[in-house]
Order: C-alpha cells, then structure tokens, then sequence
C-alpha cells in the first residue's frame, strides 16, 4: 500500500536531494513506529534487528535511516498522502453503509508546562471529529482543529466528504443543523442527527429518529475509546501540522489493527 501510493505521489518523501532511502521505505516505518508506540531512534533500533522488516524494506542491518532523517521524512508527506492511506486502511475493513460522526480531545503534551509559556503556547488540546462505520468501527474520515469550531461547522466537512460511502449518518445533538441535514439528503444520505429542545415538535422530531440505527451511533465513542486506551490520550509532536497528520496516521493504523483482528 505505502509502495503504491508514494509511486503515485509527486511529493518527494525521501531526501529531495536524491540519495535518501526510496519514500515508502519511511512511510512504513512510520507505520511501524506508531504501531510499535516508539520514538524515531528507538524504531530504527528495533527495525534494523528484525528480520522480516530487513527483508521487506530490502535494507540490511546497517543500512537503515537515522533517527533525524526519519524525523525530517515525516513532514515532507502531504496531509492528502496520509488521508490516501486513511482510505486505503478503511477500504480493507470492508466497511458498511452507516456512519457514525463524533468529537474528543487529545492533549497536546509531552513538553513541560515551562516549556509551553517560554514557546507561547496556550493550546493545550487538540479537536477531533471523526467519522466511523458502525459495521466494522473503521475510522472513514478525520478533522483536526487548535480553535476548537462549533460541531456544525466541523459536520460539515466531515459528512459531506464522505457522501458516497454512507447510506445514513448518525450524530448527536452538537450536530443539530438544518443545511448539514439539507445537504446529506441532496448526497442521498439519509440524516439521523438529534434536535436540541427548543419547542415541542423538536420531541417530535426525536422520536421519529430510527432507534436502531441512532443507537449505533456509540460506535465512534467506541473507536476514541479504543484509540486512547491503545495510543494514549495525548500527541507527541510540538508542531500542529505534525500533530494533524500523527493524528490521521493514528487512526490508519487503528484500522489495520481492526482489519487483522477481524
């Protein structure tokens, strides 16, 4: 998967210079390294003494990257490539035609709170909305924000990019938003987001909300659970940018953890 999709890719994700290690050599290793829960040195270690790695990567044991290049590598894969691998791994969990959309909060930590006034840093989490298949828990789309928008707005531009892989979504009343429902309906997807209770007929509207299908829709709390509980709650990078894509690589690799599992 990382072969082809960097081959497809105008980005250059090894040394720009030409004498790095070919691009899906790192995207892997960026695979393993957060499947693993490692830093950059300590996955170079482990890597370079493991013989099926050795020979997937075609690299012998003293051949492998350095720490910093591997470091460097991770910022020059775009946001689209790791969306790409997002779908891919979602892909091979075979998931269903309803969605589930939700948001949480991971901690932006791992620097001393000394560190984040000297830096000027006053963020100290990260908005995560989500969009999940209740079939398979496979996490289809992922949004990451510092200024913690409204959930309508993120809604939006979760549920409509992925218009053509649900039938029905599924979300609470934070998502609460005629033009989001007009807009699934126009996709053909049929909206199952709670009213908040601002009149009486809003308890109408609830109840003829599909319970079935709107009870699945602890799926996505399901999946946050079951990222925080296997990566942890927080992010290790300082950068935002970097943070958002660890984030989007988190979850690929929560799907294939799924898709192995089933």
């Amino acid at each position: 998967m990382a072969q082809k999709r960097c081959a497809a890719s105008l980005t250059a994700v090894s040394d720009p210079t030409g004498n790095g290690f070919s691009g899906w050599k790192h995207v892997t290793l960026h695979f393993l390294r957060v499947h693993m829960d490692a830093t950059y040195r300590e996955i170079v270690d482990w890597a370079s003494e493991m013989d099926r790695v050795r020979g997937l990567l075609q690299l012998s044991r003293t051949a492998f990257p350095a720490p910093s290049t591997l470091y460097r590598s991770f910022e020059r894969v775009p946001m689209s490539m790791w969306r790409g691998f997002l779908r891919e791994s979602a892909d091979i969990c075979e998931p269903g035609s309803h969605g589930a959309i939700d948001a949480t909060f991971f901690d932006r930590e791992t620097a001393s709170r000394h560190y984040q006034h000297r830096s000027d840093r006053h963020i100290y989490t990260l908005k995560t909305t989500v969009l999940v298949d209740t079939d398979s828990c496979a996490i289809l789309d992922v949004h990451c924000s510092t200024h913690w928008p409204h959930d309508t707005k993120t809604g939006r531009r979760v549920a409509l990019r992925k218009t053509e892989k649900i039938e029905s979504l599924a979300g609470d009343k934070g998502y609460d938003d005629q033009f989001l429902r007009d807009a699934l309906r126009s996709e053909g997807v049929r909206p199952l987001l709670r009213h908040r209770l601002f009149a009486a007929y809003d308890h109408a509207h609830n109840a003829r909300l599909d319970s079935d299908l709107y009870g699945q829709r602890w799926m996505a709390e399901s999946a946050f659970l079951g990222i925080k509980r296997r990566f942890g709650p927080a992010v290790h990078p300082r950068a935002w940018y970097r943070e958002f894509r660890e984030l989007v690589l988190t979850a690929a690799v929560y799907n294939l953890e799924q898709a192995f599992k089933q």
